[in-house]
């Protein structure tokens, strides 16, 4: 088992494994991209149970991947280890609704009938959320709930008006033990933080290898604020991951030309220096002040323990250093 290092989160008491295990492909969270692969059952279980073996102590859902199915795999997978020795994340904003009232059959060994997730920023859908997926991870407190996806208007003004005061809620009874928010909008998440104590945020596709313009205010926001960040998007959703002979996937759609030649300028620094792209994904966005881990998202067990082993893998500083001289990373960006 690989010893893999542990960040606090403020002074919440949580701490996060810096690599964490992501839960959509986990729940056979499905894509109109034929790139982005899923687990099945038995594949997603497995997952969860191996990465705790592997020294993944964090493990991050939410409802609607998979519409429940996540959060079930990760309730089995978790099942028999001690409840104080892993860290579970999930999400609330959308409840999961039958997608035919008249039929809650059970469908499939998740034991779940057909769900759609609804929008539901009310108190009484947050608490209903949070609820329902402690029923589905079979424990009795998270301890990171995230508010998740509330981009649009709409969507924040509930988000300030009910949504996140009933997270604090939440908190303060127990039942959760750190609040924050995850969404594509950096903007989101900026207004969040200067209007409600927030712990920590889950940040994707603003921070990686490929972009770094999160470097320009919100990550210095983070660290004035004390709010914690974790990277849901090492990889980009795929680019960073893939051998970049064809088509990849860059932030759940197709990579456009510019990009893949970019990633492929990254990969030919690190074939140099005989180092993986993917240890140079996952370690970059590790060496900000501000980040407490990262989540990748594997679809089956070995490229669960490849994320690992990736994790771990001897980067010599020449690299960052070379990527810097030839303009694929900021200057300014922090490198291991």
């Amino acid at each position: 088992m690989v010893a893999l290092a542990k960040r606090q989160i403020g002074d919440t008491g949580v701490a996060v494994s810096s690599l964490g295990l992501g839960g959509a492909p986990v729940g056979g969270h499905q894509s109109a991209n034929p790139l982005y692969t899923v687990a099945q059952y038995e594949e997603g279980v497995a997952i969860a149970s191996r990465a705790f073996e592997l020294g993944i102590k964090y493990f991050d859902t939410a409802p609607s991947y998979g519409d429940g199915r996540s959060e079930v795999r990760y309730g089995m997978g978790l099942g028999r280890r001690p409840r104080n020795e892993f860290v579970v994340s999930t999400k609330a904003s959308k409840v999961l609704r039958p997608t035919d009232p008249h039929n809650v059959d059970p469908i499939g060994p998740d034991g779940l009938p057909e769900l759609a997730p609804v929008f539901d920023l009310s108190r009484e859908g947050i608490f209903r959320s949070h609820e329902e997926s402690l029923g589905r991870l079979k424990l009795d407190y998270v301890d990171i709930l995230f508010l998740h996806d509330t981009e649009g208007v709409d969507a924040e003004a509930a988000a300030h008006a009910t949504a996140f005061p009933a997270m604090i809620e939440l908190r303060e009874q127990g039942t959760v033990r750190a609040i924050g928010a995850g969404t594509r909008d950096v903007g989101v998440l900026t207004r969040l933080i200067e209007r409600f104590p927030v712990d920590v945020v889950l940040l994707p596709n603003h921070y990686s290898l490929l972009t770094q313009n999160a470097l320009d205010d919100f990550l210095p926001l983070c660290e004035s604020e004390g709010v914690s960040v974790v990277i849901g998007t090492p990889y980009n959703s795929g680019i960073l991951a893939s051998d970049l002979t064809g088509p990849a996937l860059f932030n759940y759609e197709s990579a456009p030309q510019d990009l893949l030649d970019k990633a492929r300028a990254l990969k030919a620094v690190c074939e140099r220096h005989g180092v993986d792209l993917k240890a140079a994904a996952i370690q970059f966005v590790l060496a900000h002040p501000a980040v407490v881990s990262t989540i990748p998202g594997p679809a089956s067990v070995a490229q669960l323990e490849d994320n690992v082993a990736m994790s771990q893998q001897t980067i010599p500083a020449a690299v960052w250093a070379e990527m810097k001289s030839e303009g694929l990373l900021r200057i300014d960006a922090p490198t291991p």
